[in-house]
């Protein structure tokens, strides 16, 4: 098995005001899909990002982040076992995010010889 992580992107809506129900039901959503695949024995790791952050460019340049010069911005990851990109992919698949009008990007892990 190998590792892969999804990166959950969207571009986040100034106008969604999303009542309770709206966060109750997507926190719902979430929790199932990762329990669905934790369920598998494939679950390693996830953490919702932060709104806020710095970004260091060369010569010590520290900006407001994340990215505010990008409209999509990284919500979240999480880390899978998949034996192939493409049972990951089929995991993504399953992604809360989609309906949402987001995306899923699906990234290996580079083997370092430290």
């Amino acid at each position: 098995m190998k590792e892969f992580m999804m990166l959950f992107r969207h571009v986040p809506n100034p106008n969604y005001q999303p009542t309770q129900e709206d966060i109750a039901a997507s926190i719902k959503q979430w929790q199932d899909w990762i329990g669905g695949i934790a369920a598998q024995g494939k679950f390693m790791s996830t953490n919702q990002l932060g709104y806020t952050g710095k970004v260091v460019k060369p010569g010590n340049v520290i900006t407001d982040g994340p990215y505010a010069e990008v409209k999509e911005i990284i919500g979240g990851y999480i880390i899978v076992k998949a034996a192939s990109e493409e049972e990951a992919v089929e995991m993504a698949k399953g992604c809360p995010i989609l309906s949402e009008g987001g995306h899923v990007e699906v990234r290996s892990f580079m083997e370092l010889d430290l």
